[in-house]
């Protein structure tokens, strides 16, 4: 049950599952999210047993004379969980305004005893990831592309990205640099939902990426992601299949949002 609950917790702070890459850096006009935004997940088991929170949360900087973004996500467990694994994860991403690519990322983990501390600079010209691990005191550099987006700063990317064309069983291409290397990911579309949540019904967007199988899930399509159909674009609920009961994350709180939050009345 451990790593179950791990990968729940890294879901929902690395929800750039799924960012669509560009051709080339260019400048973007974010209008999805802005300062002061704050979303707060419950994780859960077979949707009874309190497993844990997450939240994520906006701020503004500067940076060599930029404007940047600081997005922040901590993730916890809590409960009777905690008891018997305790998950502790903080993962940081530093993106200019212009492009919403980032230059910093920081992970650092405590997952029942299994650590990481990591910053990764990002470096577009060389196209170069400079890998400080802090835990090992080494410092290692890798090659990315143009275009490349971490474990967080992919979601943010994702919500500017213009959704109205998707069709049933589109799919989305993902490169994320994670840890030491780049990593593809594959994302279909399934289509318009409306789905009950705390708050009432909220129109979404239903999403399945394909995950590898024989690690974590049994199946390859065991995940699946609902992200609010409106100009905020945000995550609404995850679900994980497990062979015995099911693991979910849901929005259970929210302030500074961009724009209106839709619910059906």
């Amino acid at each position: 049950m451990k790593k179950y609950f791990v990968i729940l917790f890294t879901l929902l702070l690395s929800l750039g599952l799924f960012a669509q890459p560009s051709k080339g850096m260019k400048t973007i006009t974010n209008h999805a999210f802005k300062h002061g935004e704050w979303l707060k997940f419950r994780m859960s088991y077979s949707n009874f047993l309190n497993a844990g929170y997450s939240t994520i949360q906006v701020s503004e900087l500067k940076t060599n004379g930029r404007d940047a973004f600081h997005i922040a996500g901590i993730g916890k467990s809590t409960g009777l969980v905690s008891l018997f694994f305790t998950v502790k994860n903080d993962y940081q991403t530093y993106m200019y305004k212009e492009t919403l690519q980032p230059y910093k990322f920081i992970r650092k983990i405590n997952e029942g005893g299994y650590t990481k501390d990591l910053e990764i600079l990002f470096d577009y010209e060389t196209k170069q990831a400079t890998v400080k691990d802090f835990k090992h005191n080494k410092i290692d550099r890798y090659p990315i592309g143009t275009n490349i987006q971490d474990m967080m700063s992919a979601l943010y990317f994702l919500r500017n990205q213009d959704m109205s064309s998707l069709k049933v069983n589109d799919q989305i291409d993902l490169k994320m640099f994670i840890d030491d290397e780049v990593v593809s990911f594959k994302l279909h579309f399934l289509g318009k939902e409306v789905i009950r949540t705390k708050f009432g019904k909220i129109r979404a967007l239903k999403f399945r990426p394909l995950v590898q199988t024989g690690r974590v899930f049994k199946e390859q399509e065991s995940l699946t992601i609902w992200v609010s159909d409106d100009d905020n674009k945000i995550p609404l609920q995850i679900k994980a299949s497990l062979a015995v009961g099911s693991l979910r994350a849901d929005l259970d709180e929210f302030k500074g949002l961009a724009h209106p939050f839709n619910i059906i009345f």
